[in-house]
């Protein structure tokens, strides 16, 4: 399983996204499903649609109904914690699509994160280990 934040999808998404190389090889190289928590496929929909195109934000669509991506939703317990996530980090800036994205981490005990936020995931502390180890690395 690997969970992915929004900027592995919209680099893979893009040719000329300086990422998209490293981007679109390990989203290939993936053992196991995809998943996608549910707020960041409104992120990855909303910058797809505005940079790329609808193109781009059809052919994402079209990747979750064909089971390439798979979402997670957020469930009703994981609120609390999204918000003492957000809390805890208000000097980091810490929104709640990346507070979701580290709940979901927990509640599926995933240890790696495509992500290309090294900013926010680099110092965020889940609960089920010491740090994430975010991919692709720099």
């Amino acid at each position: 399983m690997l969970i992915v934040d929004s900027g592995p999808l919209v680099a893979a998404a893009s040719t000329r996204d300086v990422h998209h190389p490293a981007c679109a090889a390990l989203l290939r190289s993936a053992a196991g499903p995809i998943v996608v928590p549910e707020l960041v496929v409104v992120e990855v929909a909303y910058i797809l649609a505005s940079r790329l195109g609808s193109y781009a934000e059809v052919a994402f669509a079209r990747a979750i109904a064909n089971g390439e991506l798979e979402v997670a939703a957020v469930g009703d317990a994981e609120w609390g914690r999204i918000a003492e996530l957000v809390e805890r980090y208000e000097d980091l800036g810490l929104g709640i699509t990346d507070a979701s994205v580290i709940a979901l981490t927990e509640r599926f005990g995933a240890s790696e994160l495509a992500t290309l936020d090294h900013r926010h995931f680099s110092v965020v502390e889940p609960r089920h280990v010491r740090r994430l180890t975010l991919l692709p690395g720099q």
